[in-house]
């Protein structure tokens, strides 16, 4: 007689961490590196086989982040999305999913006090406590494919997830929709709240077989003849990836509940947009083929958790300076209506901000859930504010923050909300010596042993010059030059011709805000009278002392009978930007902005009278790490005079050290992306130093600490075997990946050995 099979129990597995993460998007990829640099032992979570979650091969998004594609400036990400985004440019170029996917993972993989989880959906959060206290105990998921159920515990956790189904098991406050215009007094907010929000996407490739092929759409593809998309939306036959990135449905629909709709309508308009351009005869698509369809929907919004700040639209705007900041961004607040594609509007709208913006600390943890950190686009801001952090580039460096504010608080048995108010220095150094991406936070840790040593250097630059010119620049309309300002202007003088004779005016105004790289405060003008001719050196003596260190934005008014000459020549810290009128469909929208960079590896013919203190040695200790007000490093005289440029520390006393690091300048006005958007020219960004040495003065004999060849990376660490008491320091540059000067952002001298 056969018995009855008892039922099987898969029997659920423990595992321990200081911090669990749990989402493998960017933010979360960034927030378990970040803790685990900091020390502590970190789970990653990822309900998917890759990671990176928007950006990976299975959706192809590409990383959009602060320099809003060259609207803003010095603003590409530092810190772990910086690494990710400068390895990428070495090793996929040309922006191969595939490839990128690796780059990510590998940076995972490099860190030891990370165990990572591939397809583990966590579905089930144990948590206890009353409603405004509430603590996680634990998450539980389940591994797909390995049939294996995991318990995760951790002293805090980390919502990554983007849909924040975590922070909702756990009972965290959050939001979702679009609050009203009266809920914080937000111009771009709705008159009446509503639960609308942006859609999600379905992307495409395509590929030139060099063949004709046909195409037969399946049954469910959608007659886009039909609709609004062919007058209203972008079809070109060109058009590839994020081209269409507004193929977005479902925001007047709850994007979780409706998912599984919202990825047919999705692919239905996907096939149905390739049937029209394969069928309708209005393209030359013949040797066209489909090579990839996107099959998880791209979402853009869900959650977003309550924390003790909700960012909003003024605080963007008007780039709130937080006592607490720990990220930034510089996208514009980008917003989209509900019905997506089938909208009669515009697929998106743009506010700028005059630069990057600050996101407090405040605004990545749960004000109920007293373990629990958000990272990415769940975190605490309002829908309209969402409209720019929500940007992957923005998520990573926010998930970093989030990351390394979590192992903080861990390890100094601080609560979030302790961290922020009464310890926050201990995550605002921690972040700095990590190279997190801040803005005008000033390095001052004790720990820092450079902070008390004299400075000096082999030789520094000290003119700002580009004599050579290769091409013109009419000025019929208003040209613009960014100019470091350190300790004054005090006359610059620009190669022109004139046809007739004329008068120059040149404007001189103070961005005020230290990343800001717009005209603000008018602070002197000048006239000149130009005589007729051709390629000769005019003056203008413009006069400026600020009180520190600042950019100058000076002002060439338009003068139709006046052109400007251009030098093949960049100089470091120096913009030019010509104006430009409102187009009809910008004119009376805040996406306009009138000054646009040209020249970027260039410059105006220019030559800056008196003397410059921007690129002192001095600018490589302490201070920022990053352009704020200056270039913010110390620059060489060039390699053909200087041949191997030196930087020093020296010490009365001697200092103890058990780490030396190199923070090096990988130009952080090069907008880099990691997909298809367009391609830098160049593998290895030519402002790093490629080869040098690190040697340390020890019983009055010099020991070689490092000594590095083919350098491609910013951000160089290099402990020592045995901490020693050295009197001296010095950085040794023998080649650079292409400039002809050495540049060093920061050298840092550290009486501790992090981890």
């Amino acid at each position: 007689m056969t018995q009855p099979t008892p039922s099987p129990v898969i029997a659920t597995e423990d595992v321990h961490a200081d911090l669990t993460v749990i989402g493998g998007g960017l933010a979360g990829v960034c927030a378990a590196i970040g803790a685990a640099r900091q020390g502590a032992r970190v789970t990653l979570i990822q309900n998917r086989s890759v990671l990176g979650g928007n950006s990976s091969s299975e959706v192809r998004v590409w990383v959009c982040g602060a320099t809003a594609h060259g609207v803003q400036h010095y603003a590409r990400e530092t810190g772990i999305m910086g690494e990710l985004f400068v390895e990428n440019q070495f090793t996929n170029a040309d922006g191969n999913p595939y490839y990128w996917d690796l780059v990510v993972g590998e940076a995972v993989r490099a860190e030891p006090n990370i165990t990572l989880f591939l397809n583990t959906d966590v579905r089930e959060v144990e948590a206890d406590g009353p409603e405004d206290a509430r603590s996680i105990r634990s998450v539980t998921g389940w591994q797909m494919g390995s049939e294996r159920r995991l318990r995760f515990t951790s002293t805090s956790f980390v919502d990554a997830t983007g849909d924040g189904l975590v922070g909702f098991l756990a009972g965290a406050r959050y939001r979702t929709g679009r609050e009203s215009r009266a809920d914080l007094g937000e111009s771009w907010a709705p008159e009446e709240r509503d639960a609308q929000t942006l859609g999600s996407t379905i992307l495409f490739y395509t590929k030139d077989v060099g063949h004709p092929v046909k195409f037969v759409p399946p049954s469910f593809a959608k007659d886009i003849a039909r609709t609004s998309i062919p007058e209203l939306r972008g079809i070109r036959v060109d058009a590839n990836g994020c081209d269409y990135w507004w193929i977005e449905w479902g925001g007047d629909r709850d994007v979780v509940a409706d998912n599984e709709l919202i990825r047919d309508e999705l692919q239905a308009a996907v096939y149905g947009i390739w049937d029209h351009i394969k069928n309708s005869g209005k393209y030359d698509a013949d040797n066209l083929t489909l090579e990839w369809v996107g099959s998880v929907p791209g979402k853009r919004e869900y959650r977003r958790f309550v924390g003790d700040h909700t960012l909003t639209q003024h605080e963007v705007l008007g780039q709130e300076q937080f006592d607490d900041r720990v990220a930034f961004g510089g996208w514009s607040i980008d917003l989209h209506p509900p019905g997506g594609m089938y909208a009669t509007e515009h697929g998106s709208r743009h506010w700028h901000p005059d630069g990057n913006y600050h996101v407090p600390l405040r605004s990545l943890y749960s004000q109920n859930v007293t373990n629990m950190w958000m990272a990415g686009r769940n975190i605490s801001a309002s829908h309209v504010a969402f409209g720019t952090t929500r940007v992957m580039a923005t998520c990573a460096v926010i998930g970093e923050a989030a990351g390394v504010a979590a192992a903080v608080a861990v390890a100094d048995g601080v609560s979030p909300r302790e961290l922020a108010t009464s310890r926050f220095e201990l995550v605002r150094r921690a972040l700095v010596r990590a190279d997190a991406a801040v803005l005008g936070v000033v390095h001052d840790d004790p720990a820092d042993a450079a902070l008390t040593a004299r400075v000096s250097a082999s030789s520094t630059l000290r003119t700002l010059a580009a004599q050579t010119p290769s091409g013109i620049l009419d000025l019929a309309t208003k040209v613009a030059l960014v100019v470091p300002v350190n300790p004054a202007l005090d006359g610059i003088e620009i190669l022109l011709d004139a046809d007739v004779d004329t008068e120059l005016v040149l404007e001189v105004h103070d961005p005020e805000l230290g990343q800001n790289y717009v005209p603000r405060d008018l602070v002197d003008t000048v006239t000149v009278a130009v005589p007729a001719g051709e390629k000769q050196w005019v003056r203008l003596p413009a006069q400026w002392r600020p009180a520190s260190a600042r950019n100058a934005f000076l002002v060439l008014r338009a003068n139709a009978q006046v052109r400007v000459h251009t030098a093949d020549t960049p100089l470091p810290g120096v913009l030019t930007f010509t104006h430009r009128d409102p187009g009809e469909d910008e004119r009376y929208t805040e996406q306009w902005r009138e000054w646009k960079q040209v020249l970027q590896r260039g410059s105006l013919c220019v030559r800056l009278e008196a003397p410059t203190d921007a690129y002192a040695a001095e600018r490589a200790v302490g201070g920022y790490a990053r352009p704020f007000g200056g270039p913010q490093m110390w620059i060489s005289q060039p390699l053909a005079h200087d041949p191997e440029p030196t930087l020093s520390l020296a010490w009365d006393e001697g200092a103890d050290l058990a780490e030396v690091a190199v923070i090096f300048d990988d130009d952080l006005d090069e907008d880099l992306i990691n997909l298809h958007h367009h391609r830098t020219p160049f593998d290895v960004l030519p402002t790093l130093v490629r080869d040098y040495r690190v040697e340390a003065e020890v019983d009055g004999g010099w020991q070689v600490v490092a000594d590095v060849t083919d350098n491609r990376r910013r951000h160089r660490r290099h402990p020592l075997e045995v901490p020693v008491s050295a009197s001296a320091v010095r950085l040794v540059v023998t080649a650079t990946n292409g400039t002809d000067s050495a540049r060093v952002v920061s050298l840092r001298a550290w009486a501790d050995g992090q981890s």
